[in-house]
This record gives structure tokens, C-alpha cells and sequence, in this order.
């Protein structure tokens, strides 16, 4: 399989789960403002959207959106440890939290990126985000990982956006338990082995 990424961008958190469930997956650098990747290839053809993950099987079929992709590699590994199994309610509640990742993190944070969106846009993404760090804030103060004690899916995704407000200047400091949160998840050996993949340390 081919995980087409971007350093540091939310495909951080596939590269992870890859590491993390050992499964083995081809790293393709992908720049996503001219949509090439590494070599000179189209990455519309890859994706039309145009961003990252992009997951490419070895059978030609592509599946994209964070979420899924995360969701396919753990599945592809048998991996209950990041993915509880299908059916049981750990499964559920781990979704639960994953679409809080993509919905409520991820699309606010991808507001202020923007640099066409008017500031009054951005403000509005800063005081929904402030809400949801609260919100995540009060949650890891009895939780060493979103869904309890072990570390899943959501996680990794969490970690990868939260990895954006020092390059975005959002101020982090009055959220401790969310930073101690984070620097749990960095010192994981499959993180600091993504990480290093990506250049990111």
C-alpha cells in the first residue's frame, strides 16, 4: 500500500497507525499546493480533492478521508487494540471520538489555515475550537487517552491537528491536561518514528 502525505499534515496520524499496528505502508511525499508527489506525479489523479491521505491499495483502489483511512489500516492489521471490534460499544464510543477529531477539531483548525477566509471567519473557528479544547480539556482529566486507558484511533488524529496551533499561534497554555495528553502520545516509539519519517524531528 502507498500513503500518499504531506509533513505534519492530518495523514501524520495514518503514518502513526501504520507504525503502530506494523503494517507495512509505502511513504509518498506529497505536495499538496502544486497537487504533485514526490517523482513528478499527478496527485489529482490520485485525488482529485487534492489533499491528503490518500491511500492506494496494492489493487489500484484509493480511499480517502482521514477517518476511513485510519479505520482501513487498523481493520487490515486486525488491530482491536487501536480499533475495538466491530459490534461492541468501545467500537462506537472510539467513532464517536474520531468524528469529534475530524468534525470538531480538524475543521475549524482548517479555517484558520486558510488564508481566504476574512478574519471574522477566523474568529468564529478560534471560539469553537476554545469550546471544544475545554470540553477535551475536562475529558483528559480523569482519561489517559480519549476512550479511557488505551490509546486508539482518535487519538492519533487529535495529536496530528493539535501539532498546528504553534504554526498557527493558537495559545495552548491554559490547557494542561491536553498537553500532558499530547506529550503521552509524542514519547509513543511508533509516533517519534513517524515522526522522524515525515522530518518533522
Amino acid at each position: 500500500m502507498k500513503l500518499y502525505y504531506s509533513p505534519g499534515a492530518c495523514s501524520l496520524a495514518s503514518n502513526i497507525i501504520a507504525r503502530e499496528t506494523n503494517t507495512p505502508v509505502t511513504l509518498v511525499k506529497t505536495d499538496i499546493g502544486t497537487k504533485t508527489y514526490e517523482g513528478g506525479g499527478d496527485f489529482s489523479k490520485i485525488n482529485p480533492l487534492g489533499y491528503v491521505p490518500a491511500l492506494e491499495l496494492d489493487n489500484g483502489t484509493v480511499i480517502t478521508e482521514s477517518p476511513a483511512v485510519l479505520q482501513y489500516i487498523a481493520d487490515t492489521a486486525g488491530a482491536t487494540s487501536v480499533s475495538p471490534a466491530a459490534g461492541t460499544p468501545g467500537r462506537y464510543q472510539m467513532l464517536s471520538w474520531l468524528t469529534f477529531a475530524s468534525t470538531e477539531l480538524h475543521g475549524p483548525f482548517g479555517t484558520l489555515w486558510s488564508s481566504a477566509m476574512p478574519d471574522a471567519a477566523k474568529q468564529l473557528a478560534l471560539t469553537k475550537l476554545t469550546s471544544r479544547f475545554k470540553h477535551l480539556e475536562a475529558h483528559l482529566a480523569h482519561n489517559d487517552f480519549v476512550t479511557g486507558p488505551n490509546f486508539t484511533l482518535p487519538d492519533a488524529y487529535i495529536f496530528a491537528v493539535l501539532g498546528w496551533a504553534p504554526m498557527l499561534k493558537v495559545d495552548m497554555s491554559a490547557y494542561p491536561n491536553i498537553n500532558a495528553y499530547a506529550a503521552r502520545i509524542a514519547a509513543r516509539p511508533a509516533v517519534q518514528a513517524a515522526l522522524k519519517s515525515e522530518g518533522l524531528i
